[in-house]
């Protein structure tokens, strides 16, 4: 399995496996929202996206990064707000590759911490964030959003 950055060219494979990830998390199948959303992101430079490429080039997983700050730690931080590996692929490494990979970007670049929020029901990844290293922070705040 080869981890690499992803670019413009790689939209295709992105939008499908973004698709399947939205579906995971119970969102109707939308392949060309699935699509406009990465497209977006990368031409933007809005996030960082890393992929896993399968022996036949093709992509099997992905991690999207988000960069932001926090005021209190006076930091750099990134927000790792997706991952996804297809379904036939899981224990099988390609989550922990990905992880590294956007760990080791965290660090070339100066970042403070990764923050990420996970579905409570979503053990195989709270498994593999906290065999790497993450912990639970969320215990002492609550979290809002304000859809507009």
């Amino acid at each position: 399995m080869k981890i690499r950055q992803a670019s413009i060219a790689d939209i295709e494979e992105i939008a499908r496996l973004f698709d399947l990830y939205r579906q995971f998390y119970q969102c109707q199948p939308d392949i060309e929202l699935s699509r406009s959303f990465i497209a977006d992101r990368l031409k933007k430079n809005e996030s960082t996206i890393f992929i896993a490429l399968g022996d036949d080039s093709k992509a099997r997983g992905f991690v999207q990064l988000y960069a932001s700050f926090c005021s209190i730690d006076v930091c750099k931080i990134l927000i790792l707000h997706d991952l996804y590996v297809e379904t036939e692929l899981r224990k099988q490494g390609v989550g922990n590759l990905l992880m590294s990979r956007a760990t080791q970007y965290a660090r070339e670049t100066g970042v403070g911490r990764i923050d990420l929020l996970t579905g409570k029901t979503n053990f195989s990844g709270q498994a593999l964030y906290e065999k790497l290293g993450y912990e639970k922070t969320l215990e002492d705040y609550f979290s809002y959003s304000l859809k507009l």
